[in-house]
């Protein structure tokens, strides 16, 4: 299995902060916001890892990543995504030659998680896994993509919805998929959305069709630190975690 981390786009939601240097290189507590999601996939026992980034500050994380050593990586490559306004699903297109043909674990760079995922990744054969977290604030739901489940079996997923103005449950997909390789096809298949972007949600109900998606509830703490109050939000729960570790 190997991993991918995109850290691309423009980050506009944090300007001006992101005037300076990629969003996913702001800090988060103690650390730039990249090393949440390179941790939690070399945690699962992943250890070659793609970051795909784009903008003007694409040369950044070399000098903050280096060759990646330091947070567990034993190989790490980069990848530029020419249009930064592309969409997530253009961005992992970009990882096909590294995947190999072999599975692949996506993680979003503005995702903090604690949790493990080292069991549904060793456990991961065929098809999609994607993750769930559930949210109380309904303002949230309308800034990603939502599970319509199907109302004759509540553990399964009947359709996506990319930022619905009206969703269908009070979860959330907040960006950690496991893919086999037929992911880069479904892709190629893709249309762009109304907002010209190649859709993720759009991937992932390509494998709902096929029946071959399955989805595991995101365990432990999770922001997207893509906005200013998601961002705080962030900070706040790793610097008391921080703390009560060094007590």
């Amino acid at each position: 299995m190997k991993g991918v981390v995109l850290a691309g786009g423009l980050g506009t939601r944090l300007y001006p902060l992101t005037f300076a240097t990629n969003k996913h290189l702001l800090p988060v507590y103690d650390q730039p916001m990249v090393f949440y999601p390179i941790r939690t996939l070399v945690e699962a026992g992943i250890s070659e890892i793609i970051l795909v980034t784009s903008g003007p500050h694409s040369g950044d994380f070399i000098s903050v990543l280096k060759n990646g050593k330091e947070l567990g990586v034993r190989h790490l490559e980069y990848a530029y995504q020419e249009r930064p306004d592309g969409g997530i699903a253009d961005a992992l297109l970009l990882a096909e030659d590294f995947a190999a043909n072999g599975n692949i674990t996506v993680i979003l760079g503005d995702n903090t998680t604690d949790a493990n995922i080292k069991k549904d990744v060793d456990s991961f054969k065929e098809g999609a896994l994607i993750f769930l977290k559930k949210v109380g604030d309904k303002k949230e739901l309308g800034r990603f993509g939502v599970p319509v489940f199907d109302t004759k079996d509540a553990g399964k997923i009947a359709a996506i919805e990319e930022k619905p103005k009206e969703p269908k449950s009070n979860y959330v997909i907040p960006g950690v998929y496991i893919y086999d390789n037929n992911v880069f096809d479904y892709i190629r298949d893709c249309k762009p959305s109304w907002r010209n972007e190649l859709e993720i949600s759009d991937v992932n109900n390509q494998y709902i069709k096929r029946s071959t998606l399955r989805w595991a509830e995101l365990d432990g703490f999770w922001s997207d630190a893509g906005t200013f109050d998601t961002l705080y939000q962030a900070n706040k729960y790793w610097a008391e975690k921080g703390r009560a570790n060094e007590k």
